[in-house]
C-alpha cells in the first residue's frame, strides 16, 4: 500500500512539472529579495527563502568506496517543486534519479528517498538585505530504490537558513557591496539507531555560500559597462559541510569547495558549477553541477505562483 502511494505521488509530481515546463512563456523577482538584493538558488546549499520554484539540478563525481573498494561514478537528476502555503510558509518535495557506475562491475540505476521539506521565513529586512528562515525536512525511508542504497529509515533534519547582503558598505568600499553569504546549520537524526547490526550516525549539516552579485554592481554601485550575459550573473562559491557526531565516524567531515557561476533571467535561471572534495571520504575527483531553475510565482503571479492564503 505505502508504495503504491509513493508510486502514483511520483507520477502526480512528474505529471505536474511537465505540465508548468510545458506552459513557459518565450519570454519580478517576487522571491530571493531583500531590498535591492536578489538571491539566487545555488548548486548544493539550501536557499534561505521560501518560494514558488521549481529545480532541475545534475550532479556528477566519483566516489572512493569506504572498504577500499573500486570507486562509484555517482551521477542524479534532482528535481524539486517549491510552493508557498502562505506569503511566509512554504512546503517543498524532491525526489532524485541516481546512476551507480563502479570501475569493472556494471551500473545501477535508480529513484532516492523522497524528500519532503516545510519552511517558515521569519525575517526580511530590505534596509540590510536580510532573510532569515526555519524548516524541517523528512527523508522518508522505504520510497527509494534498494539497489542504489536509499536508506530504509527516515532522517529527520531540522534547520537555520540566512542570507545576507552587504549593500551597506561604505563609499570606500563600494565595489565590496554586491557580496552576500547564505548559509544553512542543523542537525540530522536517523529514525532508526542501527541497520543490519551497524550504527546510523547522527551528523551537522553546516553550509554556507559567497556571492558576488554582477546584476548588483550595475544597478546598484555603478555601472561599469557589462554587457549580455554578463550583466546579469553572479559568482558563486559554495562550502558545503557535513560532521559526523557519533558511530564509528564521529568527528569526521566530508564537504565540497563548489566554484560557480548563475546567470539570473526574468523566469529563469542558469548555472554551472565544479565540485572539489576537500578530502578522500568526499570525493574522488573533480564534479560538475548543472542548474535548470524556473520562478513559477514571478511565471504565473495570479495563479499557481501566488500563496494558497494570501
Amino acid at each position: 500500500m505505502k508504495s503504491s502511494i509513493v508510486r502514483w505521488l511520483r507520477q502526480a509530481f512528474c505529471f505536474s512539472l511537465i505540465t508548468i515546463i510545458a506552459s513557459i512563456p518565450l519570454t519580478s523577482f517576487a522571491h530571493g529579495v531583500a531590498g535591492q538584493r536578489f538571491f539566487p538558488t545555488t548548486f548544493a546549499v539550501d536557499d534561505p527563502f521560501i518560494s514558488d520554484e521549481f529545480s532541475a539540478l545534475y550532479n556528477s563525481i566519483k566516489i572512493n568506496d569506504d572498504a577500499g573498494g573500486p570507486r562509484v561514478q555517482t551521477s542524479s537528476l534532482d528535481v524539486g517543486y517549491s510552493k508557498r502555503i502562505t506569503p511566509t510558509f512554504g512546503i517543498e518535495i524532491d525526489e532524485s534519479y541516481q546512476n551507480l557506475r563502479t570501475d569493472g562491475d556494471g551500473s545501477v540505476n535508480g529513484f532516492g528517498n523522497l524528500a519532503v521539506n516545510v519552511k517558515y521565513q521569519f525575517y526580511t529586512n530590505a534596509q540590510h538585505e536580510s532573510i532569515m528562515s526555519v524548516g524541517v525536512s523528512d527523508e522518508i525511508g522505504h520510497t527509494g530504490s534498494s539497489k542504489i542504497g536509499s536508506a530504509t529509515f527516515s532522517t529527520i533534519s531540522p534547520a537555520f537558513y540566512f542570507g545576507k547582503g552587504f549593500g551597506h558598505l561604505p563609499d570606500s568600499v563600494s565595489y565590496l557591496r554586491p557580496l552576500a553569504i547564505t548559509g544553512v546549520i542543523g542537525p540530522n537524526f536517523p529514525t532508526q539507531k542501527t541497520t543490519d547490526g551497524v550504527d546510523n550516525s547522527t551528523s551537522l549539516t553546516w553550509a554556507f555560500s559567497l556571492q558576488y552579485s554582477l546584476m548588483y554592481l550595475q544597478s546598484a554601485v555603478k555601472d561599469v559597462g557589462l554587457g549580455v550575459p554578463f550583466n546579469r550573473m553572479v559568482a558563486v562559491i559554495e562550502f558545503p559541510m557535513e560532521t559526523c557526531l557519533n558511530a564509528d565516524c564521529k568527528n569526521q567531515t566530508t564537504g565540497t569547495v563548489n566554484p560557480g557561476i548563475a546567470w539570473i533571467g526574468k523566469y529563469t535561471e542558469l548555472g554551472i558549477a565544479a565540485e572539489i572534495p576537500m578530502n578522500p571520504r568526499s570525493g574522488a575527483g573533480i564534479g560538475v553541477f548543472a542548474l535548470f531553475h524556473l520562478f513559477i510565482d514571478d511565471l504565473f503571479p495570479k495563479s499557481i505562483g501566488r500563496p494558497i492564503f494570501p
